[in-house]
C-alpha cells in the first residue's frame, strides 16, 4: 500500500480550467482556515484516464459546521454523514469531511459515522480506483489502497474485503458493473465472485436507486457490455427478471440469425449511437421484453401479439423503477409501434402521414434501425420513412385542420360520438389531398352529415 505517488502530477486547470478556478477557491479557503483538503474520487481517476471532467468532490479535515462558517452559500445535504454542498461561482462542490462509517443497517447508508483521517477516509470508499486523494496546489496523487496499479491494469478491485464493502452499500453491485463496462476495465476475480454471491441483496435497495444506475449504464457507451454483466453477476435476474427471461428465446433464422432474444437486444446496443436518452434507452431494453412470454411455435417460431402485451408490461416495470409518467408513457408507445414499420409501404398515405408526425418519431425510426440492423440488416423501410420524411414537408404530415368541433356545432349538430368521427374523416380526406379548403371541407359535412330541413 503506497500514499503519495512519486513524480506523478495532474492538472486539473488543463482539463477543466473555469471547474479547476472555482474549486481551488473552495479548496484555498479551507486550508487557509488550517485543514487538511484534497480533491477525492471521481475526478482523480478520471483525471489518470485522460477523460473529461464534469464535477470536483473535495474531502477536508473540517467539519460540516467549519464547512457551513466558511462559506456563505452551502446546503447540508448530508451533513450527518459530513457532506455539505459548497455554491461557488456557477459551480457547486460536495465537500466531505474525512470519515469512517460504521453500523450499516440498510444495506445503503452508514447508521453512524466518525470524523477521522485521509487514510481512514479512503478505505471507507467503494472500488480502488475511487479512493485516490488529489493535491489542489501541487497536482501530487495520494494513493493509500492501490488505486493506481488498479487504473494501470484497468481492474474494478473492492477496497478491502469485497463481500464487506457490498454488505455496507449493495448499489455498488450495480456501481461495479457501470464503471467495468462505461470504462471498459475488468472486474477483479475476488470483486466478481462478491457481486454474483451478493446478488439478491439488491432487493432491498431502492426502485429510484437502480433506475438512476440503470439509466446511466445504458445511455452510456458499451451498454451491451454493461446488460451482459448484469446478466451474468445475477443482477438482472433480481432488479428485471423479465429481461433476464430473454436469455435462450430462440427466433426465427430467416429474421434474427443473431440468435435468442437477448442477444438481440445487447446486439442493438452495440451498435447505437451514444449518448443514448433514457427513453431510447429503456425502448431497446424493452422493446421485445414479451416476446419469451409469447413465444409459440406453428409453421415457424412467432411472438404474436408481443408489441401489445410488451407495452403493457413496459409501463408495469416502468411503473416499477419509479420512472416518470411521462417517460413511461414515451417508451410504452415506442414498444407498441416498433412493428408498424414493416407495413409502411404499403400504408394508406393518410396512415403514413399519422405515422411520421408519432410524437418523438426520431427515436421510433432510430429504435427501428438499431432492431434491423441487430437482426436481418435490412433497412429498406428505415430509408422509406426517412425519404418520406424528405420530401413531405411539415405542413403536409400536420396540416392545421379544415373544420373544428365549433363548425360542426354551426351546422345544426349535436356534440357526441358522432363529431369524432366526422373529424378524423374530414381530417383523413384532408391528408388523402382530396379536401384541401375549408369551404371544401365544409360543404362535405352539410352534403354527408346534415339533414335538409323539412319544409
Amino acid at each position: 500500500m503506497t500514499a503519495e505517488a512519486p513524480g506523478l502530477r495532474l492538472d486539473l486547470a488543463a482539463a477543466a480550467p473555469e471547474l479547476a478556478r472555482a474549486a481551488r477557491r473552495v479548496a484555498r479557503r479551507l486550508q487557509e482556515a488550517g485543514f487538511t483538503v484534497f480533491y477525492a474520487g471521481g475526478c482523480v481517476r478520471d483525471l489518470l484516464l485522460g477523460r473529461s471532467i464534469h464535477d470536483v468532490d473535495i474531502a477536508t479535515a473540517a467539519t460540516p459546521e467549519q464547512i457551513q462558517a466558511l462559506f456563505p452559500h452551502t446546503r447540508p445535504v448530508g451533513a450527518h454523514f459530513g457532506v455539505v454542498l459548497v455554491l461557488e461561482g456557477d459551480f457547486q462542490f460536495q465537500v466531505a469531511t474525512f470519515r469512517t462509517d460504521f453500523s450499516y443497517r440498510d444495506g445503503r447508508r452508514p447508521g453512524e459515522v466518525h470524523f477521522s483521517t485521509p487514510p481512514e477516509d479512503a478505505q471507507r470508499r467503494d472500488f480502488t480506483i475511487n479512493g485516490l486523494f488529489l493535491d489542489p496546489f501541487t497536482g501530487s496523487v495520494t494513493d493509500y489502497v492501490d488505486g493506481l496499479p488498479d487504473i494501470r491494469d484497468r481492474v474494478i478491485r473492492a477496497i478491502g474485503q469485497p463481500g464487506q464493502r457490498f454488505a455496507e452499500d449493495h448499489l455498488r453491485l450495480m456501481r461495479a458493473v457501470r464503471f467495468a463496462a462505461g470504462l471498459d476495465f475488468r472486474i477483479h476475480p475476488d470483486t466478481w465472485s462478491a457481486i454474483r454471491g451478493a446478488a439478491a441483496s439488491l432487493k432491498r435497495i431502492s426502485c429510484e436507486r437502480i433506475q438512476e444506475e440503470l439509466v446511466k449504464s445504458l445511455t452510456r457507451a458499451r451498454a451491451d457490455r454493461a446488460l451482459d454483466l448484469f446478466e451474468a453477476s445475477g443482477l438482472l435476474a433480481v432488479f428485471l427478471p423479465e429481461a433476464s427471461a430473454m436469455v435462450g428465446v430462440p427466433q426465427p433464422c430467416a429474421y434474427h440469425p443473431e440468435g435468442d432474444v437477448f442477444r438481440h437486444v445487447r446486439l442493438m446496443y452495440e451498435k447505437a449511437r451514444y449518448p443514448l436518452s433514457p427513453s431510447l434507452a429503456m425502448a431497446v431494453l424493452l422493446h421485445d421484453i414479451a416476446k419469451p412470454a409469447t413465444f409459440r411455435i406453428r409453421d415457424r417460431i412467432r411472438f404474436h401479439g408481443h408489441a401489445e402485451l410488451g407495452a403493457d408490461m413496459a409501463v408495469r416495470i416502468m411503473t416499477r423503477l419509479k420512472f416518470s409518467q411521462e417517460l413511461t408513457r414515451l417508451v410504452s408507445e415506442m414498444v407498441l409501434h416498433h412493428l408498424r414499420f414493416m407495413h409502411v409501404p404499403k400504408m394508406r398515405l393518410s396512415t403514413l402521414k399519422r405515422f411520421l408526425r408519432l410524437e418523438n418519431f426520431t427515436e421510433h425510426l432510430e429504435l427501428h434501425r438499431l432492431d434491423c440492423a441487430a437482426s436481418h440488416g435490412d433497412l429498406q423501410h428505415y430509408e422509406f420513412c426517412r425519404a418520406q420524411l424528405e420530401a413531405l414537408p411539415a405542413e403536409k404530415i400536420s396540416p392545421p385542420l379544415l373544420v373544428s368541433g365549433r363548425d360542426l356545432i354551426e351546422l345544426g349538430l349535436a356534440p357526441g360520438p358522432l363529431f369524432r368521427k366526422i373529424l378524423e374523416e374530414v381530417e383523413t380526406m384532408q391528408l388523402e389531398e382530396q379536401l384541401h379548403e375549408r369551404a371544401e371541407a365544409l360543404d362535405f359535412v352539410r352534403e354527408r352529415y346534415c339533414q335538409p330541413k323539412k319544409v
